[in-house]
């Protein structure tokens, strides 16, 4: 296994922005607005924002609740399906091109990563999405577990050997 692709990774870069115009400017806006709109409104009217169901959900060898296969099952459909059709188009609706990543390497960095994001989902039944949704539910954990989330992404990016 590789330990590094060089294959499409976005970074920030020092170079200018690439002027936008008004109308796509706010074309984007009005499509992350609906987009996060449906998600939030998804995540809680399915349950998921509850780490109760999460965590029932992880609980295989116990009281499993098959309900988030089922919402994983719609999204990845959903996408399958939208995928195909949307990137047939020469450029995105709100921008010059496509950013859809290239790596498909598996190493060890997407292993301790994708190990540490379960220990972290395990935990707390949160992952970053209904975490956010959550602030708002009255879920007071959700004021220091999203601070906390945040300095780890963070701190990775600020000791990323990259």
């Amino acid at each position: 296994m590789s330990t590094h692709s060089h294959a499409h990774h976005h970074h920030h870069s020092h170079h200018p922005a690439p002027h936008v115009p008004a109308r796509t400017a706010w074309l984007g806006f009005a499509v992350a607005l609906l987009a996060g709109l449906v998600f939030g409104w998804g995540l809680t009217l399915s349950g998921m924002a509850s780490p109760l169901t999460v965590q029932a959900f992880l609980d295989v060898a116990g009281d499993w609740n098959p309900s988030l296969a089922f919402v994983m099952g719609g999204a990845v459909g959903v996408t399958v399906i939208s995928f195909r059709m949307v990137l047939r188009r020469q450029a995105p609706v709100c921008g010059d091109l496509f950013h859809v990543p290239q790596n498909k390497v598996i190493d060890s960095r997407l292993l301790l990563g994708a190990a540490l994001f379960g220990i972290g989902w395990g935990l707390a039944g949160y992952c970053p999405g209904p975490a956010l949704t959550s602030l708002l539910a009255g879920n007071s954990e959700t004021w220091v577990f999203v601070p906390a989330m945040l300095a780890g992404a963070w701190l990775q990016r600020r000791t990323d050997r990259r």
